[in-house]
């Protein structure tokens, strides 16, 4: 069964920190890269981060040195720790893979406010 659920969202302060995670189906998971996305009304879903099978990752400009993407091989999870957070990281944030799964889970909003 397909499966991807994101979780760990809220409501935090500009300079916060949330962590975000993501259970994934071992169908998903085992596949060459899994990635966080976010989007926010009208605009395209962006890719955020990346992780490689194994432990090379990607970052988007505008959140490198602020998140860091990490895996739980064993957990079939995907993690998102997201530090300094500003208000332009609001958005509903989504786990997928590359290749790409066919399948959006609910995402997690995250709401960076004062």
């Amino acid at each position: 069964q397909v499966q991807l659920v994101e979780s760990g969202g809220g409501l935090v302060q500009p300079g916060g920190s949330l962590r975000l995670s993501c259970a994934a189906s071992g169908s998903i998971f085992s596949r060459y890269a899994m990635n966080w996305y976010r989007q926010t009304p009208g605009k395209q879903r962006e890719l955020v981060a990346a992780i490689i099978r194994g432990s090379t990752t990607y970052y988007a400009d505008s959140v490198k040195g602020r998140f860091t993407i990490s895996r739980d091989n064993a957990k079939n999870t995907v993690y998102l720790q997201m530090n300094s957070l500003k208000p332009e990281d609001t958005a509903v944030y989504y786990c997928d893979s590359t290749p790409p799964s066919g399948y959006w889970g609910q995402g997690t909003q995250v709401t960076v406010s004062s």
